[in-house]
Formats: C-alpha cells, sequence, structure tokens
C-alpha cells in the first residue's frame, strides 16, 4: 500500500538504469505516513544495484518533500526471484520490437573500409554531440576484436544484469554496451562468424536499451562476418562511411558500402577524417592527401557530410576518455562533429508509415 500523497511525490523518482518510475517498476511496494514519519520499503531488482546510494538518496528527497513529512525511514530490500521475474516480462512485453520493421529509433551503422581512420572516436563524438542535443542515444561496439568505445567514453562500467537482461550504463548521456565489458584487462577476443553474430544479436535483443532516438553502430573495419550479420538482422539500418583524405582510401571505403546497399541498408553519406592539420600560419598541411573523402562521396553517389580536420585535442580526447565534443567544443575538429551531429539530427524515421488508426 503507498499512501496517495507519497505516491505523488515518488512517482517522480526514475531508476537510473531502467529509466522508468520506481513506483511503476513496483520497486516501491510500500509507502505510509504515519503523523510526520514517512516509512517506505524500497526494493533493489539485484543485490549489488550500482545505483542503490543514488536511488535511496533521491527516494528521501522526495518523500521529504511531501508537506507535513518530518521524518523519512527507507527499509532497503532486493526483489525476490518472482517479483524480478515478473518486473522483466513487463519490461520485455511492454518495448516494441526492439530495433526490427516499424522501431521508431534511428540505426546508423558507423563503417569503414580499413582501420585507423578514427571510426570509433568518430563514432563515440557523434553520440555524444547528438546526445548533448537533447536525444536518447545507444552506441553497441559491435567491433569484437577491436573493441575500444568504453575507453573513448572514459567508462569502466559493466552492464547490470537483471534476471536475462542487461542494463547498459551511461558515459556522457550515452548508453552503451562492448565486449569490453565482459573481458578481463586488456585481453583479446578471438571468435569466428557464428560467435560474431551472436554476439551483435544479443546486444541488439538482450540489452535494455529502453525507448532510443538513435543507435550508432561501432562497426569493425572492412566487410566481414560482422557487416554481413548486421545486414540480415538490421536491412533497415543506414550507413556512415568513415574515410581519409588519401585517394587510395576511397576505393576501400567504396567496398564497404556497397556490402551495405548489397543487404537493402541505405547509405547515408561519408565522413572524411583526417582531414588536415591547421598550422600557426593558417595554412593547411595535408598529411594524408586530400580528395579522398569527396572522390568516394562522388563515387557511391552521397554526399560528404563532414570534413573532420586532425586535433591534437581530439587525440587527447580520446585517449583521456574525454570526447573532444564536450571538453573542447570549440576545437575544429569537434566542430565538425558536431556540425555533423546537426546534420543527421531530427525527427524519428515515420514519415510515410501509417498510423493505427482507422475510422469511425
Amino acid at each position: 500500500m503507498i499512501d496517495p500523497r507519497l505516491k505523488r511525490a515518488l512517482g517522480t523518482v526514475v531508476d537510473p538504469e531502467i529509466r522508468r518510475p520506481l513506483v511503476e517498476l513496483d520497486m516501491i511496494p510500500t509507502a505510509t505516513l504515519d503523523g510526520g514519519l514517512a516509512s517506505i520499503r524500497l526494493e533493489l531488482t539485484v543485490a549489488a544495484c550500482p545505483a542503490a546510494d543514488r536511488i535511496e538518496a533521491d527516494v528521501r528527497q522526495a518523500a521529504a518533500s511531501v508537506p507535513g513529512v518530518d521524518a523519512v525511514a527507507v527499509e532497503v530490500a532486493v526483489m525476490d526471484p518472482a517479483r524480478r521475474q515478473a518486473l522483466v516480462e513487463r519490461l520485455r512485453g511492454s518495448r516494441p520490437a526492439q530495433f526490427g520493421p516499424g522501431t521508431l529509433t534511428r540505426i546508423i551503422a558507423v563503417a569503414s573500409g580499413k582501420g585507423g581512420v578514427g571510426k570509433s572516436t568518430v563514432t563515440a563524438n557523434l553520440a555524444v554531440a547528438l546526445a548533448a542535443r537533447g536525444l536518447a542515444v545507444g552506441v553497441i561496439d559491435a567491433d569484437v576484436h577491436g573493441y575500444s568505445i568504453p575507453a573513448l567514453l572514459g567508462s569502466a562500467a559493466k552492464p547490470t544484469k537483471v534476471g536475462d537482461m542487461m542494463m547498459p550504463p551511461e558515459a556522457h548521456g550515452v548508453r552503451l554496451v562492448s565486449i569490453g565489458m565482459f573481458v578481463d584487462g586488456n585481453r583479446s577476443v578471438s571468435w569466428r562468424g557464428p560467435m560474431l553474430h551472436r554476439t551483435l544479436q544479443q546486444f541488439l535483443t538482450d540489452v535494455w536499451w529502453g525507448d532510443l532516438d538513435v543507435l550508432l553502430i561501432d562497426m569493425p573495419p572492412g566487410t566481414g562476418d560482422v557487416a554481413i550479420s548486421l545486414g540480415q538482422l538490421l536491412p533497415h539500418a543506414q550507413v556512415l562511411v568513415v574515410t581519409t583524405p588519401q585517394r587510395a582510401a576511397a576505393d576501400v571505403a567504396e567496398r564497404a558500402a556497397e556490402v551495405a546497399r548489397q543487404t537493402g541498408q541505405e547509405v547515408l553519406g561519408v565522413v572524411e577524417n583526417m582531414a588536415g592539420l591547421a598550422q600557426p600560419d593558417g595554412s593547411i598541411l595535408e598529411l594524408f592527401g586530400a580528395g579522398g573523402g569527396d572522390e568516394a562521396a562522388r563515387r557511391l553517389g552521397v554526399p560528404l557530410l563532414a570534413r573532420i580536420p586532425l586535433s591534437v585535442a581530439l587525440r587527447e580526447g580520446g585517449d583521456a576518455g574525454a570526447p573532444v565534443v564536450a571538453s573542447e567544443p570549440s576545437d575544429p575538429a569537434a566542430a565538425a562533429v558536431i556540425a555533423l551531429a546537426e546534420a543527421l539530427r531530427g525527427t524519428r524515421p515515420i514519415a510515410g508509415r501509417g498510423l493505427p488508426l482507422s475510422p469511425a
């Protein structure tokens, strides 16, 4: 039983991982008010809940805000298996076919023809820039053999397991999951096609992403197993191709885009990374040549969406886990990524879809 006065206040407290009100999740089975004492039972989803202290503090603050409450007593417990399983089933049943046909989440795979072009750095910074603009953003690190998204976003957290579902951690306003969260230290992952396919599938279906506006997928370089699996699992995804200014890179970038098109995916455009280094005299030193991005875009018949210059701040931010779009937004590279985020930002892809309404 929950006192109506407390229920209104506690209804504003949201679980930071599931991102829904505690009352809606049945995490507060009882909350009574006796004189000036509010007595509340808080049941966490798991015993080792990483957000336990924050949740309890939020509950105390909300209850204390109710007129007439002089003291708050919170009993913290853990859901029994039956209640936890009921919660998992309710969450699974309330979500749409998470990223299947008809999803309102825009899915963008960030791909490259070869490694070393800064694809993951672009993905991490683009995700943070989109989140800073009010979008709910998730990132899947699908580069299983070369995982780097957690480090680029400065996250050492691991997903919280609730039943058979995983709650992704959040960094810089971005929800993320990576195989790097499940291995010790800097261990390598040596898997072949079936395991890679299963990992991507689990990241898409077993992780509780909530209601996302944009899901970015950091793809491994090239045209291998994961690219094929993505086409099978998400044929409606869009693809952003990252290349360098080197003209020879245009050939390789074109191959990555063509694999996407063969599976029915749309190629959004090309991002040219490492596009010159500004000199003190205002000139640009083109360390990696020029024209590769333009050439790739021309061959693919898509726009060149961004030209990101070489930047010491961008590199330092990646090493420190502090994306440059957040730490130094005035940096030229940060400005280019922010402009890319603005170009990609927009309403969810519902244009042209019928609404489930019928005439009276």
